[in-house]
């Protein structure tokens, strides 16, 4: 099987936030193993594994270029010096305070006011190695084109393989799959107060791109390597 590639932001190995996102999610997206997941009052351990059985695949994470697979005549290597040239043209963006917020049917926390510099760095994500995507299959984009995507939607799909980037894009770290509203509501009450916490102690920087593969469709996304930005 193709493997594919993804460009996400992930907070730093044992930082505090990563801590928080991968004791919530149940996996170490590392070395591709469930850990124990926060216990919380407001949830049974079975419901909040099923909550987030979805994102637990991914791993904690915010993408920047979303899965893609590489266009014939690249490599791995390529893709990681690629990446890492990237990254010393980026430089760290502060997000400010991460509050939990309901996006369309699941739980993600997202920045109270989003900085400006942010969309010229996701911008350059998707642009500036673009070329190294190979173009998405037929059953691909079925999967991606989803029903209520607007004719502009529609053409970032066609020219980047993914509909939800330059002005349309949204940065989010992913807490939950799907989820009725009144599971939502526990899982933004519950995340509530250590989220606070982590932004008064430990306030989250923007401040790496992180390559993720999928080596077979369908299986969990394990993290590849992290290029930091210069300071």
């Amino acid at each position: 099987m193709t493997p594919r590639y993804a460009i996400y932001f992930a907070p730093a190995q044992g930082s505090p936030w990563w801590e928080f996102g991968t004791r919530w999610l149940g996996r170490d997206e590392y070395h591709d193993v469930q850990i124990a997941q926060h216990a919380l009052a407001q949830i049974a351990p079975a419901e909040l594994h099923a909550a987030t059985e979805q994102p637990r695949r991914y791993g904690f994470h915010a993408t920047l270029k979303a899965p893609f697979a590489l266009r014939g005549g690249y490599t791995l290597d390529d893709l990681i010096t690629r990446m890492k040239a990237l990254a010393t043209t980026l430089r760290p963006v502060a997000l400010g305070p991460m509050q939990a917020a309901m996006l369309g049917d699941f739980v993600a926390l997202v920045p109270v006011k989003v900085p400006g510099e942010l969309a010229a760095l996701a911008t350059a994500c998707v642009t500036g190695i673009d070329d190294l995507r190979a173009p998405l299959s037929a059953a691909d984009l079925l999967r991606r084109r989803v029903s209520n995507l607007d004719a502009r939607e529609q053409a970032l799909l066609a020219q980047y393989g993914y509909p939800y980037v330059l002005e349309r894009y949204r940065l989010h770290l992913t807490l939950s799959g799907p989820v009725a509203p009144p599971m939502a509501e526990l899982i933004l009450q519950a995340a509530a107060n250590p989220v606070a916490e982590l932004n008064e102690k430990a306030p989250l920087v923007l401040d790496r791109i992180c390559l993720f593969i999928e080596s077979s469709l369908g299986q969990s996304f394990t993290r590849l390597a992290d290029a930091e930005f210069p300071a």
